[in-house]
């Protein structure tokens, strides 16, 4: 029978410390620093995944349970979303949570543990109870998904990172199931967002156990790029772990980045690799290899990828590529057991699962699977650049990117004001053409071929196959190809009010405007 823990006790202050402030919303100095740097993280990671996520960063402070400063309160929070006593019960809640004995330190707390490891349950306890009180309010507000980061002790308050998402936008992309844990505690990560939202927090709890969190320059987050590698990094240890393959925790995705690099004979590496466990009910083996090729060869790999067609692929069980094959019969999804791998073109690939793209990977760095073009965004940078609002002109010039979007060897739309004076002066470097405003048929046509197109606002296309000029600048991207590197160029360079739509041939669009260069 569990013994009652006095969960969330403060300890005793030190001699030499500052007394703590008696005001619940002050509990330490840089507070608010600290809380706008991790707002300024959580813009980068979660705008790079998905700019409709819109995530929201808010600081909770859970008083230890002999502090008699009050209700947990927010800090510095400028919104009136949450009732000051919406926390009020949350020792209770710990407390109930402690009593049912379900937890992963139960019995190591049942004797009396060193303190680290009291603390950790405890913090791992407070989290599960304020993560109960999120997701019942989130419940009443249906435009918001609420996660709790770990609690770390500031002044006898417990201080929580709290991340707020927009419920639709996750929801939205696909993902393995929720809520299961490996037979260590640890839980799946299903999805990339998820795997963010835990790196998040993780690099929160660090910053917050620093000397004086939020102290100008003596912590410096991680870069976001690092930050979103990590993430997925993370969430490529859920097939590993799924297949049942400890040592490839921590490999797989450095593994397929390699493979996905390297070129056989000067060709690209495409095709697709199926991850599960030999005899898999839904696999049929073409040939076997006697000698099973371990993932870590990437070279021979790469090799045996030149032999897969559109119905064969190669067959791995997370560490070895063992046969060739294909699938066969209808898979069970709930199973879980058979992942995708899909090497998609240079440098680039995607991870499957039941025909659903759950990431996708370019140059190292993945990114969800989501629409090639974003309409709001789209729809806000003509606004911002030419001051276009008309909603049919918008509407025009979105059925042409997005068409554009759908070129499968990629291609590059530029949209100036001075689009006929340029097509002019380009003459020699391009082929000129009746203006004609494009429509998606038009626009398929004219971006078969190589060179950009040129056209107005209006949607007058007036060259087409255009090799483009500008001077150089320092924001270019040595992994990025001609295409994308030569429309930053022209960007930067224009005299004109410009907007450029890079497709490349991995699917990605980037949409570059001089504004948005220079928000980089």
């Amino acid at each position: 029978m569990l013994t009652t823990l006095p969960l969330l006790a403060a300890p005793p202050v030190a001699p030499g410390l500052p007394t703590p402030s008696p005001d619940p919303t002050l509990i330490w100095p840089y507070q608010a620093h600290f809380r706008q740097a991790a707002q300024t993280m959580a813009d980068g990671v979660f705008d790079a995944l998905d700019e409709d996520l819109q995530p929201r960063v808010q600081l909770l402070a859970v008083p230890a349970i002999d502090n008699a400063a009050g209700l947990a309160s927010l800090l510095g929070s400028d919104t009136s979303e949450y009732d000051p006593t919406t926390f009020a019960d949350v020792h209770t809640r710990c407390q109930h949570l402690h009593d049912r004995g379900n937890w992963i330190l139960t019995e190591r707390t049942e004797q009396t543990p060193e303190e680290p490891v009291r603390r950790r349950y405890e913090g791992y306890v407070l989290r599960l109870a304020i993560q109960e009180i999120l997701d019942e309010h989130d419940k009443a507000h249906h435009t918001r998904a609420s996660f709790a980061g770990w609690p770390v002790l500031i002044n006898e308050f417990h201080v929580v990172p709290v991340l707020q998402l927009n419920r639709k936008t996750v929801r939205r992309h696909p993902t393995l199931r929720p809520d299961r844990f490996y037979t260590t505690g640890r839980p799946v990560v299903p999805s990339l967002i998820q795997a963010a939202i835990i790196r998040f927090h993780e690099e929160c709890a660090k910053s917050l156990s620093e000397p004086e969190p939020g102290a100008g320059l003596l912590v410096r987050p991680r870069e976001t790029d690092e930050l979103v590698r990590a993430a997925g990094t993370l969430f490529m240890q859920t097939p590993a772990q799924d297949l049942g393959i400890s040592k490839a925790e921590a490999k797989l995705y450095a593994t397929l980045n390699t493979i996905s690099s390297l070129r056989y004979e000067g060709m690209e590496g495409v095709g697709k690799m199926m991850l599960a466990a030999r005899h898999h009910p839904n696999l049929e083996e073409v040939f076997a290899l006697t000698c099973p090729t371990p993932l870590s060869d990437y070279r021979a790999v790469r090799k045996l990828l030149e032999m897969t067609t559109p119905d064969v692929s190669l067959l791995a069980d997370g560490e070895n590529v063992y046969a060739l094959g294909r699938q066969i019969g209808q898979y069970d999804a709930s199973r879980e057991d058979l992942f995708v791998i899909s090497f998609v073109t240079h440098y680039a690939w995607e991870f499957q699962h039941a025909g659903k793209v759950l990431m996708r990977t370019h140059y190292g760095q993945p990114s969800l699977a989501r629409a090639r073009l974003n309409r709001s965004s789209f729809r806000k940078e003509l606004r911002r650049t030419f001051d276009l609002t008309n909603p049919e002109k918008v509407e025009r010039l979105w059925e042409v990117a997005a068409e554009a979007s759908r070129q499968k060897h990629g291609t590059l739309l530029v949209i100036t004001t001075e689009a006929l004076a340029e097509a002019d002066r380009l003459k020699l470097q391009c082929t000129l053409i009746e203006p004609v405003p494009l429509t998606p048929l038009i626009t398929r046509l004219v971006t078969a071929i190589d060179g950009a197109v040129l056209l107005d606002p209006d949607s007058y296309c007036y060259s087409i196959g255009v090799i483009l000029d500008g001077t150089a600048t320092g924001r270019g991207n040595s992994t990025r190809g001609a295409r994308y590197n030569s429309a930053i160029r022209y960007v930067q360079s224009s005299p004109y009010p410009c907007m450029a739509i890079v497709v490349s041939e991995d699917g990605l669009v980037d949409v570059l405007t001089k504004e948005s260069l220079e928000e980089e």
